[in-house]
């Protein structure tokens, strides 16, 4: 075996040191007073990796740099560069979860083609002798390729329901389990197989079944549980970047891979912990999704009481405290910047003003933290789900602004309804609850109607979110 040579102390120690820089971003990550550092971090240390990577790179036996494929090097990160940065620019902050999905495919389609480059021409990446391929880095190839288009074709389905280019109620496939289960053993067969006979056809079945399974987990998943399959995406991404860092020897890549993986699991396993629902059965693609259609449509003749603006404002002036609950609604309509407004406003009115985030609000975990911090809405008046729950039962006015499953209490009664079992939001049980939605068809995104609308202390606002915001603003002023 000619493996290349090891990389020189000062290479080890920057890869290190930006190491190091990641976990601190991960860090600073943690608490929205610290993101911006946090992100900084982050920067330095990917810069200070690629950067290192590309001096210490010499792709020429005499160790001169060949200038071409510098050139071409340099052409890549930059199309690289321009695409970021005109998708993040445009990108709307609702659409951050799509933009996610969308870039964690293409990781996992990196880390395929890094397999399929290593897999076609290994003698350059120093993993082989006479055209065999050591069998460990067989397995380092197989797993990376493996894993990386699974990341790729789910995040692509992922994608796809996010951004509402199909539907996000659960496909669910006859069998789908067995289906799931064989496709998987057979991909570590293919694996366990491919560090015996290197033919391409074992690289490229393997590749292939891989790519198919990635659709399959993610197609069954409902749109309630999307937050939790972004965040494993993530998670997968990250150990598919691990396993290629293993191919090119490259530390870094194996570290940063980790990192990711490892951060991306805890959280999944957090929102998981938070949603009341087994890490093993969203990962297993789907969960109680036949009960889905459950709870759609018999609420309809019910009767609900209307408000206006000048009735919200009316309310809220008189009130001592209002706990307000964004969701989803809010971050479509750009509704933030009204509602701090509005909070200004009462504050004035010496109403004392709190904000409740449910840890799957909106499409992420993180999501509404984010577009409050956009309006400038004081941290230490944004409370998570455990600290502030036990509040609504003192509280004159919940105020709920687009969101719907998760302040939905057919979560704590319903056997049948798909949400059963998830922690929601007591806001039924404030004196008054202003609910703001765009009308009284829509259901949220996990296909289920909402009793509370129907309570007698429930006013229904229906609105656009931010017109109806700015309306109360207008009464309130």
């Amino acid at each position: 075996m000619h493996h290349a040579a090891a990389p020189p102390a000062w290479v080890l120690l920057a890869y290190l040191v930006a190491g190091v820089c990641f976990i601190l971003a991960l860090r600073g990550l943690s608490s929205p007073v610290s993101s911006r550092t946090g992100n900084r971090f982050g920067m330095a240390g990917m810069l200070l990796a690629v950067g290192t990577t590309l001096i210490h790179f010499r792709p020429l036996s005499d160790g001169r740099l060949d200038t071409t494929t510098m050139i071409q090097i340099g052409a890549a990160i930059a199309i690289g560069a321009v695409i970021g940065l005109v998708t993040a620019r445009r990108i709307a902050m609702t659409a951050m979860p799509q933009l996610v999905a969308a870039f964690h495919s293409l990781v996992g389609l990196a880390a395929v083609l890094v397999a399929a480059a290593a897999y076609l021409n290994p003698e350059a990446f120093g993993i082989a002798d006479d055209g065999v391929i050591s069998p460990v880095s067989r397995v380092e190839m197989g797993l990376g390729a493996a894993i990386g288009a699974i990341t790729f074709s789910g995040s692509v389905i992922a994608f796809l329901k996010l951004n509402g280019n199909m539907s996000g109620k659960p496909i669910l496939l006859p069998m789908r389990h067995v289906i799931n289960l064989g496709t998987l053993a057979a991909i570590l067969a293919l694996i366990a197989y491919f560090t015996q006979d290197q033919s391409p056809w074992v690289f490229w079945t393997l590749t292939g079944l891989a790519f198919l399974i990635g659709f399959l987990l993610i197609v069954p998943i409902g749109g309630a549980d999307m937050p939790v399959v972004v965040s494993m995406l993530n998670s997968y991404s990250g150990w598919a970047a691990a396993a290629m860092g293993f191919t090119l020897q490259n530390s870094a890549m194996i570290i940063t891979g980790a990192l990711v993986g490892s951060s991306g699991a805890i959280l999944s396993y957090i929102m998981c912990r938070a949603m009341n629902r087994s890490f093993i059965s969203v990962i297993a693609g789907g969960f109680g999704g036949d009960s889905a259609a459950a709870g759609g449509g018999e609420a309809i003749d019910r009767p609900w009481k209307r408000g206006s603006a000048e009735d919200a404002a009316f309310l809220m002036k008189q009130a001592e405290q209002v706990i307000i609950v964004p969701g989803y609604g809010m971050a479509v309509a750009q509704a933030q910047h009204a509602l701090r407004e509005m909070a200004d406003l009462l504050k004035k009115e010496g109403v004392s003003v709190k904000y409740a985030i449910h840890p799957v609000a909106g499409r992420m975990p993180g999501h509404m933290n984010v577009l409050l911090a956009e309006a400038n809405v004081p941290y230490d008046e944004v409370f998570e789900l455990e600290d502030i729950n036990s509040e609504f039962a003192r509280t004159d006015i919940a105020f709920v602004i687009g969101a719907n499953d998760v302040t939905n209490p057919a979560a704590k009664t319903d056997k049948a309804s798909p949400i059963y079992g998830m922690p929601v939001l007591d806001v039924e049980k404030a004196k008054t609850v202003l609910f703001i939605k765009r009308s009284m068809g829509g259901v949220g995104y996990a296909g289920v109607d909402n009793e509370l609308f129907y309570r007698d202390n429930t006013m229904m606002l229906l609105a656009d979110a931010k017109k109806m915001v700015d309306e109360i603003v207008k009464s309130l002023g």
